[in-house]
């Protein structure tokens, strides 16, 4: 017997194949296909909160930027509570062997205090040369309007300590790509890098060698 619909199938063919569909539909169940957390992010009240917050200024520092401002959030207690929180929870889900929270100078220190603070964790700022004392590790590196250079102290990172990086966004990657070089100097490991926000368009994760989490993408 053959289907009317589908000539070409024979009630033998059926009989193989649905129970092979069947296996592989029990394998594979459509409620563990896992989003990407900027999906998941989308459908969170807090984040649409946060993202409605914030403002774009065109050419902005120089022709060409779009500055994507998070200060808005700031002046929203509630809402700068709720991202943090985002934040905290993304990072006890995936990694609760974090020994450090880093922050890109500046607007990352904004993030990645709190973060480090609700996580009972060290903080390490990642700073622009010239501004901190002692020995230090310095990665040069491009950026979407010139070219700069981070630092950390030497004695800021032990070796084997697992660090999670935190910035409010990725452009290039030129920066966060030297976070982690900083890492890898001081003979420790980077779990993830967390973003705000992900500026897709301009590829920068391909920069990066480790896993990296955006919680918005523009």
């Amino acid at each position: 017997m053959r289907s009317s619909k589908y000539p070409f199938l024979t009630a033998t063919t059926i009989r193989v194949i649905c129970p092979l569909l069947n296996q592989t539909l029990l394998r594979c169940p459509t409620s563990k296909i896992k989003m990407s957390t900027a999906e998941k992010m989308q459908k969170d009240p807090r984040m649409q909160r946060v993202q409605d917050l914030m403002k774009s200024y065109p050419d902005f520092p120089k022709p060409g930027v779009l500055f994507r401002d998070i200060f808005p959030v700031l002046h929203d207690p509630a809402a700068f509570s709720d991202l943090i929180d985002v934040f905290v929870e993304e990072i006890k889900a995936e990694y609760p062997n974090v020994d450090i929270i880093m922050g890109l100078e500046s607007r990352g220190f904004l993030l990645g205090v709190p973060v480090a603070l609700k996580l009972k964790l060290p903080f390490v700022p990642v700073r622009k040369a010239g501004k901190l004392p002692g020995e230090k590790y310095s990665v040069s590196f491009s950026l979407e309007y010139g070219k700069d250079a981070f630092e950390i102290q030497k004695s800021a990172l032990s070796t084997g300590q697992n660090v999670i990086i935190i910035d409010d966004l990725l452009a290039t990657g030129g920066s966060m790509s030297a976070a982690c070089e900083l890492v890898n100097l001081a003979g420790a490991k980077v779990l993830k890098c967390f973003v705000l926000v992900e500026l897709v368009g301009l590829e920068g994760h391909k920069k990066l060698s480790v896993p990296f989490t955006p919680l918005l993408q523009f």
